[in-house]
């Protein structure tokens, strides 16, 4: 299983309003929706409160003066009392006025609202000529209620919006066939170029510059932070970079992290069987002091007890460091120590300042690199991929370092042998993704049963939130592109941009959903599929069976290290840290496939009518307008879009 928790990332293009109730039920590891005030929010309501308090006194003041004033000259007190009449006077009036205009507007608005609903109701699509009532019916029945107006203003919300949405049936065989075909036909045809290369020349100017400092470091004269991140390794991932950050910006000591087990990934490992613990600490000495365990002193405390235990729920979503100033920081300078518990995506990416958002780079692109198993297995995988290759890519040595890095290359190989391209695809399509999306991928209602009872058992909030709130249809999310690509999808979408039959395919990912049987698509049209699994024997898997997180950061190194990585959810972590990790070391030459799923899912919903050169060129279009070289839009993940100013340096 691919390890991210499924709704962590936000998809670029989506319908926020739907995948905000989506996301507000969450996995077992993440607090549910808050339904009420945080133990830190009723200190900001009573400042709101008091805010507003505070503004209608002024107002008041302003009409009847300032009471405390003491007015010595009777002539002045005259003269100010005459003013102060005059302004309660203009103050009252514009009151009125203000109340007569706000009733005349709502009173206006309901008489439109009601001429709409008559029109809504006069345009049945087939209207019966002088309908005879029923008999039946009782009279009360005859009117329309308010329950049953509501209804139609729904089918008339629909109506306006234009045709009724066609319904996914889960099935492609139409499609499957003509892509089966033109692969057959074209099987010796040249690929698109732009298919393995980068088609903007402004990537080359991007250069990483993230280790670059200007500050000293901090002395943590202020206690210890201590942290157990939660989800899959890459949200711990982002986890870590996050709570180095909040370190920096309270002057804490920060405890080497720890990891929260799940029962949706059931891994135990821990932070040092996956990064190189000594590394981590000296890197980050010129940022932050780093410890790996508390003080004694400090060991015996009840965290919970003191007040000191600070679980997400107490710290909402992209939090901005002006909360963990007023509010962890207090804590911490009482008890000395923080323990953040379930810590997950709680730092804001804007507003930031500038250093502190360079340090969250720092962390992800240098600081964590990997343990020598992970990088020695995970050069082995590289080396087979690129079927013993002449060449290194941008991005090895930092994937598994310069020691392994050399071992990639074929030394036996002459300056001829060309290596072999092979295309990385994160099928992000394992059960818990699949559970969470509430999408329908055409299993009839064995898969309703089984994605239902999974729900229930891993993601008890959502499973609520679907039987007590009104849901988004499977239809509507898929028309949003709010849903994983299945594996019949992604293979028609590289089907549709060119990719040759003959083209070496690793899929990233285990445990796909429907198994092997929901791979024949991939692998009839692509033989050349492969995953880690039949890359790698069983010895070499062996140090990994039943660390899942491990096996991801195996997927990791396959995906970045590729000549070309295509996305199939935007949503996931692994693929927004793996885009954003050959941006950063990829000198502009490794591209990454990014289909925009809204489109594609309306080019999909034709499947039984669309002809295959409008199929190719239309999914050609859609992913060639994701493939712009933008600097980071304002408010998205530095870990994903690292061309900015604080990761990289542009050289034009």
């Amino acid at each position: 299983m691919s390890q991210e928790r499924p709704d962590e990332e936000k998809p670029e293009t989506c319908d926020i309003r739907v995948q905000d109730r989506i996301q507000g039920a969450a996995s077992p590891v993440q607090s549910p929706t808050r339904l009420g005030p945080t133990r830190f929010s009723e200190v900001a309501g009573e400042k709101i409160r008091n805010t507003g308090s505070d503004l209608i006194g002024s107002i008041w003041s302003w009409f009847n003066g300032d009471p405390n004033r003491n007015l010595k000259n009777p002539v002045k007190r005259g003269k100010r009392k005459r003013i102060r009449t005059a302004k309660t006077a203009v103050g009252v009036i514009a009151l009125v006025g203000f109340f007569i205009f706000v009733n005349w507007f709502m009173l206006s608005q309901l008489h439109e609202g009601r001429a709409w609903l008559r029109r809504g109701f006069s345009k049945n699509r087939n209207p019966k000529p002088n309908p005879k009532p029923n008999p039946d019916l009782k009279p009360s029945t005859k009117r329309v209620s308010v329950k049953v107006s509501a209804a139609s203003v729904q089918h008339v919300e629909k109506k306006k919006m234009g045709k009724p949405k066609k319904k996914y049936n889960g099935t492609y065989g139409r499609l499957l066939a003509y892509a089966a075909h033109a692969l057959a036909e074209g099987q010796n045809k040249i690929e698109p170029k732009e298919l393995w290369r980068e088609p903007k020349d402004q990537a080359l100017a991007w250069k990483p510059c993230a280790d670059q400092r200007s500050w000293k470091p901090n002395d943590g004269k202020n206690g210890y932070i201590m942290v157990t991140a939660n989800g899959g390794i890459n949200q711990q991932r982002v986890a870590v970079c996050n709570i180095v950050v909040v370190a920096r910006l309270l002057n804490a000591i920060l405890v080497v992290p720890k990891f929260m087990f799940s029962d949706v990934w059931t891994d135990s490992s821990q932070f040092e069987d996956i990064y190189q613990v000594e590394h981590f600490i000296k890197y980050l000495s010129p940022d932050i002091r780093i410890v790996k365990k508390l003080p004694k002193e400090l060991q015996s405390l009840d965290l919970e007890a003191i007040g000191s235990l600070v679980t997400d729920i107490d710290v909402m979503k992209e939090a901005k460091p002006g909360f963990y100033m007023k509010h962890i920081l207090p804590l911490l300078l009482k008890n000395r120590v923080v323990h953040f518990f379930g810590f997950g995506n709680r730092l804001a990416f804007d507003p930031i300042p500038f250093e502190l958002q360079r340090l969250r780079c720092r962390c992800n692109f240098h600081a964590l690199n990997f343990v020598p198993k992970i990088q020695e297995t995970g050069a082995i995988l590289v080396r087979r991929l690129r079927d013993s290759g002449s060449h290194l890519a941008p991005v090895d040595p930092y994937l598994v370092g310069p020691k392994y890095a050399s071992f990639i290359l074929d030394k036996k190989a002459g300056p001829l042998h060309k290596a072999s391209k092979y295309l990385a695809v994160h099928l992000r399509f394992e059960i818990d993704m699949v559970a969470h999306s509430l999408c329908y991928f055409g299993g009839g209602d064995a898969e309703k049963t089984e994605l239902s009872a999974y729900r229930e058992k891993h993601f008890p909030t959502l499973a609520n939130f679907t039987k007590t709130k009104k849901m988004p249809s499977p239809e509507d999310l898929r028309t949003e592109g709010l849903c994983p690509l299945s594996p019949e999808e992604a293979v028609l979408m590289l089907a549709g941009l060119g990719f040759n039959r003959k083209t070496r395919v690793f899929v990233a990912g285990a445990n796909i959903y429907g198994g092997t049987k929901r791979l024949a698509a991939l692998t009839s049209l692509y033989p050349n599929l492969v995953t880690k699994e039949n890359v790698l024997s069983e010895t070499e898997l062996e140090p990994f069976k039943n660390y899942s997180s491990q096996l991801a950061v195996l997927d990791f190194i396959g995906c970045a290290a590729s000549d070309a990585f295509a996305m199939t959810d935007s949503g996931s972590q692994l693929s927004s840290l793996v885009s954003g990790y050959r941006i950063y070391y990829g000198a502009g030459k490794m591209p990454t496939i990014r289909p925009n799923k809204r489109r594609f899912s309306d080019i999909l919903l034709k499947n039984n009518t669309i002809e295959w050169k409008v199929f190719e060129q239309r999914v050609r279009k859609n992913v060639r307008q994701t493939k712009h070289v933008l600097v980071r839009p304002t408010g998205r993940s530095v870990y994903r879009y690292p061309r900015c100013k604080e990761c990289m340096c542009n050289e034009d």
